[in-house]
């Protein structure tokens, strides 16, 4: 394999057209998800939803991001836009889900159709003859029945290997590894990505629900946003498992402010971003103390890193700068991801990688693909994916614990009804 490989033809560009129009009612975004390729970003309602693909862009290899704005710089060289919205995410708009590492393939999609909302503003964005009429979508339907089944490795075998991480971080070989796992559920039955979406959306209303290509999620953190000058980054790392009464989780938040081992991991995520982030921007605001955030499943230690964006660097090289951070790699990087590839078991694909959007002005939003899977439409399979933070004061069974956890969602998602 080359060190760099891209394929995704450009579309005509001489009649290349982005007309977006505002619209006169509200839209239930992910209610309007056709069955084919649905592409979504949503959160509270509010986010894109994309349908089509008038250009669709894979590649890998370490320029992978480079290569990706190159490409996006050429489709729109000679495309006539019309926009008379203009906000982030209105006119030219790219859904894009990169692998956590670029050996593995990245997609992007260019939709012939988006529609999105913010700050109860609705819009729509065509290109070219694509129909501006919301098209009629049948109901989402759910799977007849889910069996379960182990992943890349036995749950023994990955508790061996947290022991083995623990060992080498404990020998100064490095401060901070991401082990994950994966779990497969055979679907029997309809296998509609919109159905497990629009789940997540009910139960994690706070995450950025997405889907591109057939990976689909709910994730809690934003690796990026850039709205303009202002970029913002939610970190978390630190996690502990809800229990369902309000005083026990209350003790439980309590008790994860002062765990040293949730501490130290929160801080190397943290400090990763900060520095990475502060090539790009000054007036860079990393709090002190971070806060708990609360989820439906889990609750994690979370801080909200922003600043002022000192040069024109597009969404895409804030990706690059960040991905990998010490919240799903570890720390050192280069180091962190030598063990992973060593003793994790399996390939991570899209898991792990920056999801989101991106649009002309270099706006965009990317999460991190977590809480996340992957349908094999062929093996009638969804692949779903967690992974723990392992420190010097990790301990094998708890890590395994949290891992279950963080795998919940998309298991509730799938034997809803």
């Amino acid at each position: 394999m080359s060190a760099i490989e891209q394929s995704g033809a450009l579309p005509d560009q001489e009649h290349l057209t982005f007309r977006t129009r505002a619209l006169d009612h509200d839209v239930d975004l992910l209610h309007h998800l056709p069955i084919e390729n649905p592409l979504a970003w949503v959160r509270r309602g509010e986010g894109l939803i994309g349908w089509g693909v008038a250009a669709r862009l894979q590649v890998r290899g370490d320029e992978t991001f480079s290569r990706t704005q190159r490409w996006w710089n050429r489709l729109l060289t000679n495309a006539h836009i019309e926009d008379t919205v203009s906000l982030p995410g209105t006119g030219p708009v790219a859904f894009a889900s990169f692998a956590f590492d670029q050996n593995n393939l990245s997609e992007v999609v260019v939709p012939n159709v988006v529609v999105g909302k913010r700050g109860g503003q609705t819009w729509m964005t065509t290109i070219g003859s694509a129909s501006t009429a919301l098209p009629p979508v049948p109901v989402p339907v759910g799977p007849h029945a889910v069996r379960w089944a182990e992943g890349s490795v036995q749950p023994w075998e990955w508790e061996q290997s947290v022991a083995t991480a623990v060992n080498r971080i404990t020998a100064g070989e490095l401060d901070k590894v991401v082990l994950a796992r994966d779990l497969v559920a055979h679907i029997d039955g309809t296998l509609d990505v919109r159905f497990l979406v629009n789940a997540l959306a009910k139960a994690y209303p706070t995450c950025w629900t997405f889907v591109v290509e057939d990976l689909f999620g709910a994730t809690p953190e934003l690796l990026v946003r850039r709205t303009g000058g202002l970029v913002t980054s939610r970190v978390l790392a630190g996690t502990v498992r809800r229990q369902g009464d309000k005083g026990t989780d209350a003790d439980l938040a309590s008790d994860l402010m002062k765990s040293q081992k949730d501490l130290a991991e929160h801080a190397y995520a943290v400090n990763s971003v900060a520095k990475a982030l502060a090539t790009h921007c000054t007036d860079l605001d990393v709090p002190e103390q971070p806060r708990v955030l609360e989820l439906a499943n889990v609750q994690h230690l979370a801080t909200d890193v922003t600043g002022q964006l000192a040069n024109e660097a597009p969404i895409l090289s804030l990706v690059a700068s960040l991905h990998p951070t010490a919240a799903v790699c570890g720390t050192p990087t280069e180091r962190a991801k030598a063990v992973i590839s060593e003793l994790e078991g399996m390939n991570r694909g899209r898991y792990a990688g920056p999801v989101g959007w991106f649009d002309q002005r270099g706006d965009g939003e990317f999460g991190i693909a977590l809480r996340c899977a992957k349908i094999d439409r062929e093996a009638q399979t969804v692949r779903s994916f967690a992974g723990c933070g392992i420190v010097a004061g990790s301990i094998p069974e708890l890590e395994f614990a949290e891992s279950a956890a963080k795998l919940a969602p998309v298991r509730d998602a799938l034997e809803s009804d």
